[in-house]
């Protein structure tokens, strides 16, 4: 079995980088576990092998807004930024599917940062990634319709034509209200372009959908 220091996540790395890494296990992660939350230190720097970790935020009123995923090869901007800069978590971490990683310890990611050019590389170029992401997130939150970011979602996640989500849940993928949500949905559903059930939408006219979702690329 190829150790997880060897997989093409890691390839760039000096052989040294890797031998230091290499005394790290994997962990298993489930599904809906807890990484992080608001006021949390970071203990160290997560190296995702498999699965997907979402990142919230949480506004005065409670209102929530899916900040980015962390899936392989990506960073946590979060974690970075406590690395480096000290700051604590303002987000909560959730294990969308369930996980395997590895947790590198705060001392060894800081000696690593110091004598690594590669892993200093590796490090800054997830990092850039992720914000140009983060950017992309502020964009379609600040000059997208709600209506065409809802029917982007609802494409980017549905199995088939069935997405599984309440209201409440798409409106922190796409950084809106529920009640906004419900009033879209309502009129997805009144042109015939979905159906709703407790938790589920149906996507009924998919290539109606597709044209919406374009329309805010636009």
């Amino acid at each position: 079995m190829t150790a997880w220091t060897e997989t093409s996540l890691l390839a760039g790395l000096d052989a040294q980088a890797r031998a230091t890494l290499a005394r790290l296990l994997p962990v298993e992660v489930q599904k809906g576990a807890a990484l992080f939350h608001p006021g949390d230190r970071a203990k160290g720097f997560v190296v995702v092998l498999s699965g997907r970790i979402e990142v919230y935020l949480t506004g005065p009123t409670g209102r929530e807004i899916l900040l980015y995923a962390v899936e392989p090869g990506q960073s946590c901007v979060q974690t970075t930024l406590g690395l480096l800069g000290g700051e604590d978590y303002s987000g909560e971490a959730i294990a969308a599917t369930e996980c395997r990683m590895v947790l590198i310890p705060r001392p060894m990611f800081l000696a690593l940062m110091d004598g690594s050019e590669a892993f200093r590389r590796f490090v800054f170029s997830a990092f850039a990634q992720r914000m140009q992401g983060m950017m992309q997130v502020l964009e379609r939150v600040a000059f997208t319709r709600v209506e065409c970011r809802l029917a982007a979602e609802l494409l980017r996640i549905a199995e088939g034509a069935e997405v599984h989500a309440t209201q409440a849940e798409l409106a922190t993928r796409i950084g809106s209200a529920r009640e906004v949500v419900t009033r879209r949905l309502d009129q997805f559903a009144s042109r015939g372009w979905v159906t709703t059930e407790r938790g589920r939408v149906s996507l009924t006219d998919i290539p109606a959908l597709r044209r919406l979702a374009a329309a805010g690329d636009v």
